[in-house]
């Protein structure tokens, strides 16, 4: 354990499992209170155990980033617990996967409001709290997918839509204080990843080998590498860094 974000509080989006979880665990073995929000009420109540059982200070709430309401509501609650929100984390996601002429309109509203409008009502709500203590670290989960995925026309611009969003908070919030950056990542080993894998027909096993094929590095991600990166932008020392995108794919994307 380390105190690099000792008195802070991190606020992640869909931090019950996969990507979200490792990123409070990690921020949490370097000091920071971690408060999470998600839909998959049985997940929450594993993360809280788990985090319990290794002495960390949590904060849950059963909430959906669509809905502006639960998570003001959620961020004031955090708020009050832990003293600060200094570090959110917009991780939430979902995937609803299709060629465009099998898209519904369902499908696509789902991905648009969970990413977009789940990162709006979040970032808005924290910096209510970070432009009046001069400080914040905001992290938008992106993907590679922003440069276009055959069957994730819905996904890929909620993804390059989240890049713009990025940039245009790091220009309006940084005399506050705050730094807005997002990561991107390539092939990371998730339930979200092997939910692709069942709907495309194929082993999750022969699914990883053919993605790692294409990785220069030669192996495929793992949430943790994703939670590596947000640390970097979330310390303190990272103020000089905003409005950037970082790929973390395991090699260039271009």
């Amino acid at each position: 354990m380390g105190n690099r974000f000792k008195g802070k509080t991190a606020f992640i989006t869909g931090g019950s499992r996969g990507i979200g979880r490792a990123i409070g665990e990690h921020l949490a073995s370097e000091g920071a209170n971690v408060a999470v929000i998600d839909v998959n009420e049985e997940a929450l109540n594993e993360a809280v155990a788990h985090f319990a059982e290794a002495g960390y200070a949590i904060y849950t709430k059963r909430a959906s980033v669509t809905n502006r309401e639960e998570v003001e509501q959620a961020m004031q609650e955090a708020y009050e617990q832990f003293g600060s929100i200094d570090i959110l984390v917009n991780n939430a996601g979902v995937i609803r996967d299709n060629l465009l002429f099998k898209m519904t309109d369902a499908d696509w509203e789902t991905v648009m409001d969970v990413h977009l409008k789940g990162a709006f009502y979040a970032s808005r709500a924290a910096q209510t709290f970070m432009t009046k203590q001069n400080y914040g670290r905001i992290i938008n989960l992106s993907s590679t997918s922003a440069l276009g995925n055959r069957g994730q026309a819905n996904y890929a611009a909620a993804k390059a839509g989240l890049q713009g969003f990025t940039k245009t908070l790091a220009i309006e919030l940084g005399k506050f204080g705050i730094t807005v950056n997002a990561i991107a990542p390539g092939f990371i080993e998730t339930d979200m990843t092997k939910a692709t894998a069942e709907r495309i027909g194929v082993p999750f096993e022969t699914f990883i080998e053919a993605n790692v094929s294409n990785i220069p590095v030669g192996r495929s991600g793992k949430p943790a590498d994703i939670a590596n990166a947000v640390l970097f932008f979330a310390d303190e020392h990272s103020s000089f860094v905003s409005g950037q995108v970082l790929y973390v794919a395991g090699g260039p994307k271009n």
